[in-house]
Parts: structure tokens; sequence; C-alpha cells
């Protein structure tokens, strides 16, 4: 297994272990296959383990497993705080108990704020006395390291990673969202910063495995033949120094098995011009079935009504490739699910936008599109009800 990074302190391995994926039997987790992929991972290196409060059970069996096999001092534990429902610091600590709880532990290594949306949501909760509770806790040894996850834009992780002395940040990041989300400006300025970063979705929960479209497939057999289209996506985020940790909702002793080979066999610059001209034919090919023609230059942006242009069509797009369900989450977790509301209804169709996009899109009709396809009863029900609205 690989240590990487100079912002690595804690020795955090290359591979970390995504909990939300545990395998299943029948109605329930099956126990004995989970409790066998983590003392393998385990002993193979793999040292990270990443699980939160709101997925169904994963702290429960990641406790039990570590008290039996007495693996706990031999790991990492990350969860996440879900501080949008959190209304006072009595919240936090009621939450933080039953987590401690569920993981029978004493501590929890890495704790970050889950979903972190942006920087009016983060005042809000220091408001609330939330940055003062962690700080207690970290020093009272009950956590190790504060962080957050997020979804969202390269600008306002930025700016979330100026506003506090994060100790570690997670975003999604894969060959398909190099320069979406945080993006790859996101990986390098926490990177300069000293901040390690985890990977999550390096795979787009799997998109990047199984629902390729053929050609795409066919070119990563011929240009990189032995690789699984798994390791070709895996191999992309390890060549890159900023990348600390990624983490793999793996749920198979297959896939424990292949992503530890890959991770211990993978340096940072190993690719060759030739492989990484590969990653831009298949990303070229997944972007042909695209249905909305942006580029996602931004020179459309600032919006004046604070619709995330880009970032619409992109979650349009990619919902006609990943799947609507999946599209769906997305767009509710990057546009709903804030303070700042991003979201295409918020259009009212100035036409500003138009007369700066080089490609000619016809963005007001566009925006259109993009808010019946995802603004039905269910999501304005959603947006009605989330209790993550902090003013």
């Amino acid at each position: 297994m690989k240590y990487r990074g100079d912002n690595n302190k804690d020795g955090l391995s290359a591979l970390g272990f995504g909990c939300m994926r545990f395998p299943k039997k029948g109605n329930g987790f099956d126990h004995d296959e989970i409790e066998r992929e983590l003392k393998y991972a385990v002993e193979n290196g793999v040292n990270y383990f990443d699980t939160a409060f709101l997925y169904p059970g994963n702290e429960e069996i990641l406790g039990k497993i570590l008290e039996k096999t007495g693996l706990r001092d031999r790991i990492n534990i990350a969860s996440k705080m879900p501080h949008y429902y959190m209304k006072t610091v009595e919240d936090a600590e009621k939450h933080f108990n039953e987590q401690l709880s569920r993981l029978r532990t004493d501590h929890i290594d890495y704790y970050l704020m889950h979903m972190l949306p942006d920087v009016k949501t983060w005042r809000a909760l220091c408001e609330r006395g939330i940055d003062k509770w962690l700080e207690e806790k970290k020093s009272a040894g009950k956590i190790r390291r504060i962080g957050f996850s997020f979804h969202g834009s390269s600008d306002m992780f930025i700016r979330l990673l100026h506003e506090y002395d994060w100790e570690f940040a997670q975003i999604q990041y894969n060959y398909l969202d190099e320069n979406t989300q945080a993006g790859v400006r996101g990986l390098k300025e926490a990177a300069f910063m000293g901040i390690p970063v985890i990977i999550m979705e390096p795979l787009r929960g799997g998109r990047l495995v199984n629902a390729l479209p053929k050609k795409a497939v066919e070119i990563i057999k011929t240009s990189t033949p032995g690789w699984s289209t798994a390791e070709f996506g895996l191999r992309w985020l390890w060549n890159q120094p900023e990348v600390t940790t990624v983490l793999s909702g793996m749920n198979s002793m297959e896939m424990v098995r292949e992503n530890i080979r890959i991770a211990a066999d993978m340096e940072p610059g190993s690719l060759n011009p030739d492989i990484m001209s590969t990653y831009e034919k298949v990303i070229s090919e997944i972007e042909s079935k695209a249905n909305i023609r942006c580029t996602g230059c931004s020179y459309c942006m600032p919006c004046p009504m604070g619709v995330d242009i880009p970032g619409c069509f992109r979650i349009f797009n990619s919902s006609h490739i990943d799947g609507y369900s999946n599209g769906l989450r997305e767009y509710y977790m990057c546009t709903a699910m804030k303070n700042e509301r991003s979201m295409a209804s918020r259009c009212v169709k100035c036409g500003k936008c138009e007369t700066k996009c080089p490609q000619g899109i016809e963005i007001r009709k566009e925006l259109v599109r993009v808010k019946r396809r995802f603004e039905n009863p269910v999501f304005k029900l959603m947006t009605f009800l989330m209790p993550g609205k902090l003013k």
C-alpha cells in the first residue's frame, strides 16, 4: 500500500474503504462477507474507513466488526456530522454521542461537516457555536481532525477552504469531473494550502464502470490492454500527486483485491502521454452523448439571480448518461441543498447570459428544459422541507 504526499501527516492509505456500499444479503447486510473484506483490507494496509450518520447501518456494522476483531487502533474512522439537522450545540452533542455509540469507540479520527454547501451555511453554523464545539471535542481527544465534504462549484469550494483552519477536505472527483464540482482547481488549491484531499465518487458510483458508452469501453480496452474500466478510472486519480486518499465503495472481495493491487502499483506522474490522450478520447466519447452543448467555460456567469448555469447543464447532460435518479440526486445536492440556491427555476429570462455565450446556446430556453426535467412536485417538497437552510 502507498501512503502519499507531504500533506499526509497521519500516513493515510492511498486507498480508503467507503462503507456506504457494504455487500447485502437478503434484506440486510452480509456481515460475514463485510468482516472478511475489512480484515483483508486492513491486513493489506488500508487504514481509512469512511462512514456517515446518514448511511443506513454502516456505523453500527463497522463498530461491531472493529470491536470483534480488535482492529480499531489500526485504522482511522471518518464519519460525518449531519449539520443540516443542527439548530443548537446540544443537537450536535446528541448526534455525536450516538455516532460514538454506534461505532463502539471513544473518538472519531476524521470528522466532517457532511455536504457543506456554501460559506453562508458555515457562518450560520459558527454563529450557533458549532465551530467552538468541534474545537472543544478536538481538545478533549474526541475528534482528531476536522474537515468537510463538498458538492458544488470550485469557486465556492475555494472560498470554504479559506473560511476555517480545515485539516482535510473531501470532494467528488474523477476523470469526467476534472473541471466540474470542486474540480482540479479546488484540488490544487487545497494541496497548495497543505490540506489533504479525500476523493469520493472516483468512478461516479460505478457509472464509469457499468454505464460507459460501448465505444468508450472499446477505446479503453484497445489503448490500455489488461486494464478494467475501474482500473482506468482509479489510475487517473492516483496519477495526481495532490490526491491523498481515494475512497472506493467496495462490495466484493474481488473488488477489494483489485483496488489494493492498483493502489500498491501506482505512483504520481506515472501515466505517459499516450495513456493521458486516451482519457481525452474517452471523455470526448461520453460527452458526445450530451444533450446541451455546454463546454462549462462559465462565460455566462455570474447570473444576477444566482443560477448555476454550467452546473445545471452539466447535471442535465449527465442525467441522460448516468440515469435520471442519479441526476436528480445531484441536482438537489448542488442547487437546492444550500442557502444560496442556484436551480434553473430562479431564471427570470433577463438574457444577459446569452450575450456572453461563445457556443450560442439559447440558455433561457435550455434552463426551462432543466427545470421541467428536475423540478417536479417531489423536488419542490424536498426543497421546502429541507432542514439545512440556515439563516
